[in-house]
């Protein structure tokens, strides 16, 4: 277990390498995921990601590491080709990320496998949030291809200031969007079928 020296030394080291090969409007968001996470988190990110070496490789980077469980993650929901999680260091409440279990690069294949789940989510964070719209847009990071949900109560959107979150907050919000309303299938009533033929008595034909 990483102490906290060695957990800042490592997270300023994973910065500046950000700060050196991130896109201008990526960088941002990458530190924030970097920084949100705590010694636990980091040093799972590390053994999974090598000190994040090979950022651009697929199955090593920090969406990779969240699919396998390396990273731990507030899942709200999941289907066959992707999972939803909550930002952990949010632009607003219910700000949640698809993540397609493949390593996928090209939006264009995004949009064809995990489409549906971001529907879901965005129709999820309407009915148990109630904010003004959701927001979905698509980003690149780690060379890993997202989705972001995010709910809009004022006029908030991707490039919006973030808001730190407890994992207590991240938490009891998992537990109101990840709650499915099972509806309890309504049990068919057994109809008696009843023999239309009755019987009808006749005196004994006298012969």
């Amino acid at each position: 277990m990483l102490n906290s020296q060695q957990t800042e030394n490592i997270r300023r080291q994973i910065i500046q390498q950000i700060e050196k090969s991130f896109p201008e409007d990526k960088k941002e968001f990458a530190k924030s995921q970097i920084e949100a996470m705590n010694s636990e988190q980091l040093e799972g990110f590390l053994n999974q990601n090598k000190l994040m070496k090979t950022p651009q490789r697929s199955q090593e980077c920090v969406f990779c590491s969240i699919i396998s469980g390396s990273i731990s993650s507030y899942k709200i929901s999941e289907n066959s080709k992707a999972v939803a999680v909550l930002e952990i260091n949010p632009v607003s409440k219910g700000h949640s990320l698809i993540i397609p279990k493949e390593h996928i690069s090209t939006s264009e294949k995004v949009h064809q496998s995990v489409f549906p789940l971001a529907k879901k989510v965005s129709k999820i964070l309407k009915e148990k949030l109630k904010p003004k719209n959701v927001t979905i847009a698509s980003s690149d990071l780690f060379g890993h291809e997202i989705i972001n949900i995010i709910p809009v109560y004022e006029n908030e959107n991707q490039g919006s200031e973030r808001k730190p979150v407890t994992q207590e907050e991240l938490k009891e919000l998992q537990k109101i969007l990840a709650k499915t309303a099972r509806k309890t299938p309504k049990k068919t009533k057994k109809v008696k079928l009843v023999n239309s033929r009755e019987k009808i008595w006749l005196p004994k034909r006298i012969p």
